[in-house]
């Protein structure tokens, strides 16, 4: 639905250069933005993009100087208005609440009335499912298992027996929520020659309010106790929870990261695409992981680390540096001690 301009200036406290009265129909890209559209300039490294854009509209930095045939909205941080401002174009959908034919609901599961249970899902005995919870086709919450208020699971997805899902929490599809973690027990003296004694999986996964979780995410159950997903932390595609993991509150893990069994990752946490934490370790509140690290011990608050093993980021941007040299160091060495060794034999020889 279109709206006016000076509308979209007080919905974010921005303040704006230009007609109020401007009617904007949609939102884009600097680049793709026609007439009518709005769009964001955060980054100075788009400086020739936001020149050239086409949009009618740009939320721009509270520093930003006024425009020619543009309007401008300074905010504090374009991004986030861009963001809060798109939600004013794209709401979140609403469905019918009800059970809906072809949906499996045991007898015994509470499923409130305002929830949606969409055909071909399965709420087992014992679970609960809050008000305005929306469950997809093909997702099974387990035995006892919780979906809170506001929660959307998308298709296929899993949430094992007694596990935890808080409110306003959405699950992409075909995440699982609680499958066995990865322990064994090796006998010498099976039953049948040595084997991997599987450790009973007897813990639950607990997430709390306003996480979000990626598509084909997998978070295993605690061994005992709880694996713990932190309020609001969001997490990508394609990751690996191991059990009895603690995620701190605000944390972003992106796609292809692992995090292996007990470890801890503090507040606000965030692990660049395809990092791998080992298990029993603590990455500190506030710290930074860059992609395809590898973090082998404790990271201390606040810092920014990146490589395998993980270093200090100054130190990995040096080391990888360098590492482009190797070859040409590797021939000055060969030629240093060939020259090393005649000048020996010269001496021996004299």
């Amino acid at each position: 639905m279109p709206r006016r301009l000076g509308e979209l200036a007080a919905h974010v406290g921005g303040e704006l250069l230009g007609d109020a009265g401007l009617v904007i129909t949609g939102l884009n890209g600097l680049v793709e933005a026609v007439p009518g559209e709005l769009s964001f300039y955060g980054n100075p490294r788009y400086r020739r993009q936001y020149d050239a854009t086409r949009a009618s509209a740009v939320l721009v930095g509270r520093d930003a100087e006024p425009r020619e045939r543009v309007s401008l909205v300074r905010v504090s941080n374009p991004h986030l208005a861009f963001a809060q401002i798109s939600q004013l174009f794209h709401p979140r959908p609403t469905y019918e609440a009800g059970v809906r034919p072809g949906a499996h609901v045991h007898p015994e599961a509470s499923v409130h009335l305002d929830a949606t249970v969409m055909a071909g899902a399965t709420v087992d005995k014992g679970a609960r499912v809050g008000a305005r919870a929306v469950l997809f086709p093909g997702v099974y919450v387990g035995e006892a298992a919780v979906v809170g208020e506001d929660s959307v699971l998308y298709p296929n997805v899993t949430v094992r027996e007694h596990c935890q899902v808080g409110s306003r929490v959405i699950l992409h599809a075909s995440c699982v929520v609680g499958a066995d973690g990865f322990g064994f027990a090796f006998n010498p003296e099976g039953a049948h020659g040595p084997e991997h004694y599987k450790i009973p999986q007897a813990g639950i996964v607990r997430i709390e309010d306003d996480v979000e979780v990626g598509a084909c995410t997998t978070i295993d159950r605690a061994t005992i106790g709880e694996t713990v997903i932190g309020r609001g932390t969001k997490i990508d595609n394609l990751v690996q929870i191991a059990h009895n993991v603690k995620v701190g509150p605000l944390s972003l893990l992106c796609a292809q990261a692992g995090v292996s069994g007990s470890s801890e990752l503090g507040t606000g946490v965030v692990l660049a695409g395809q990092v791998g934490v080992v298990g029993h370790i603590r990455v500190g509140d506030m710290a930074k992981v860059g992609a395809q690290s590898g973090v082998a011990q404790d990271v201390e608050d606040g810092q920014v680390v990146s490589g395998t093993p993980a270093m200090p980021h100054r130190e990995w941007l040096r080391t990888s540096a360098a590492l482009g040299q190797l070859s040409e160091l590797l021939k000055e060495v060969r030629t240093l001690r060939r020259r090393v060794e005649m000048l020996e034999k010269k001496e021996k020889g004299g």
